[in-house]
Formats: C-alpha cells, sequence, structure tokens
C-alpha cells in the first residue's frame, strides 16, 4: 500500500497506550490497509517489527519477523507476525541485555534487559486467537514491539545510559541507519 512516514520518540503519540482492536475491525479492508502500510513500512526502513503507533496510528497492532532484517545480522529470523491486542507474560525471572534500536528513535543503540523467555497472546488480523511460547531474539522483538502499544521506548528501559549512544559513535557504523 504504502510507506508511511515514522513518528519519532517525542512526539506523545509514543507515550500513550494504544486503543484496542474492536471485535467489529477485524477483517475489515481498514485494518488489511494498515497491516500492509505497516509491512511495507517495515521493509523499506529494514526494521525487525513496528507498531502502529510508530506510524501515527493509535491501534494495538504491530507486526514483526518475516525476513532477516540488516539492522540485526547476527539475530536468528523471526517469523512473520500480526499481532493485535497482546498481552505478554515472562515465564521466569530470568532476563539479558542486548542491544537494541528503533525507527523511531533513529541512529542510536541502547543495551536493553528483556525477559528471555514470554508467553505472548492476541488475536491476527481475522480476530483468531494467537498463542506463543518464544525464546531469544524472537521474544526480545515482540517484548519491543508490544512496549510501543504502552506507552514505552526502549531508552525508558535503559539501565546505564553509558551504553546509549549514537551508532557511529558506538562503533557500530556498519549497521544501516534507522
Amino acid at each position: 500500500m504504502a510507506v508511511r512516514s515514522i513518528v519519532k520518540m517525542g512526539d506523545p503519540l509514543l507515550l500513550r497506550t494504544a486503543d484496542p482492536i474492536r471485535a467489529e475491525e477485524f477483517g475489515s479492508p481498514e485494518l488489511a490497509a494498515l497491516i500492509a502500510d505497516l509491512k511495507d513500512t517495515m521493509v523499506a526502513m529494514n526494521g525487525a517489527g513496528i507498531a502502529a503507533p510508530q506510524i501515527g496510528v493509535s491501534k494495538q497492532i504491530t507486526i514483526f519477523g518475516g525476513f532477516k532484517s540488516p539492522r540485526y545480522p547476527d539475530a536468528e529470523e523471526v517469523p512473520y507476525t500480526i499481532l493485535c491486542n497482546p498481552v505478554l507474560t515472562p515465564l521466569s525471572d530470568e532476563m539479558a541485555d542486548d542491544w537494541e534500536g528503533c525507527l523511531s528513535v533513529p541512529g542510536m543503540r541502547g543495551v536493553v534487559p528483556r525477559y528471555t523467555q514470554l508467553r505472548y497472546q492476541g488475536q491476527d488480523e481475522q480476530g483468531r486467537a494467537i498463542d506463543r511460547t518464544v525464546s531469544g531474539f524472537h521474544a526480545r522483538v515482540a517484548q519491543h514491539e508490544c512496549d510501543h502499544l504502552f506507552g514505552m521506548l526502549y531508552p525508558m528501559r535503559i539501565r546505564d545510559l553509558r551504553t546509549f549512544g549514537f551508532i557511529d559513535a558506538l562503533g557500530m557504523a556498519d549497521l544501516p541507519d534507522e
């Protein structure tokens, strides 16, 4: 459909809880068009995922995976997922630190703690139930993208701001810019 502009950190839209997808919206042409725009934008920007608030739409829908993102060259591939109205449940207290970037925070990376194993539940674009148990990069991406639906950006989760900076200053200049 269309590559949309990315809403950047500082915009109040990114700091609010998005509206849930209502039952009558599932399977609609409007939701299908939104998903197409999300996918086109994610692919064009080399994102590992994207959430509706990042393109200016306050709806609880995110997509992630489906291709190997050049921004995360060492990460395993995550299956293409459309996730509406998510609920995330950590499956242990174990967390791991790793580098993250974000299309809404261009040119920067930071070390973010995330649960290593979690269960996510929600619906697909037709309203069918999704219930997955995931770990590793898949779990990290799901947490990052779902954070966008609840007003959270990855810099808010960084514990040590010495591990947050511009890609080129951090020696990561070989990564594609957001």
